[in-house]
């Protein structure tokens, strides 16, 4: 079974971008040319990790965080750096927008996905009704 069938998917987050590649990540932080944008994404690589992606001197810091029990989660940051557990990510989140917690750069701004746009219904129109072509002609006369 994938790890990622019993996870349950932060969606609750305005920063949680899902499967997101590498590259959309990296254009969506570097965008502003801001250090401490932020975001959530889906790891390429490890099925049921989630990636904590940072800018900083228009690079992209990637930190990996598990899930250890469900909902308590562990971030990597610095090499030899104390094993820390958070309750969920809001509070993990939380602890990195304060500056020298472990990351490159602290968190500043999100960067949230974008609500996707609502689908519009469109209704069928019957083109009889429309036009009506009474010949074998290529044109048709449009009725008022």
């Amino acid at each position: 079974m994938d790890y990622r069938d019993i996870r349950r998917l932060p969606t609750d987050l305005p920063y949680y971008h899902g499967p997101l590649s590498k590259k959309d990540c990296e254009n969506l932080l570097l965008k502003d040319g801001i250090d401490g944008n932020f975001l959530l994404r889906d790891s390429e690589s490890l099925p049921g990790v989630l990636c904590l992606c940072v800018s900083f001197k228009n690079l992209v810091y990637t930190y990996r965080i598990f899930e250890e029990r469900r909902g308590f989660y562990n971030i990597q940051t610095v090499e030899g750096a104390p094993k820390q557990i958070f309750p969920n990510l809001k509070e993990l989140i939380s602890k990195f927008e304060k500056p020298s917690q472990g990351l490159v750069v602290h968190l500043i701004q999100p960067i949230k996905k974008a609500s996707s746009c609502p689908r519009w219904r469109r209704s069928r129109i019957k083109l009889d009704s429309i036009y009506e072509n009474n010949s074998n002609s290529d044109y048709v006369e449009v009725l008022p």
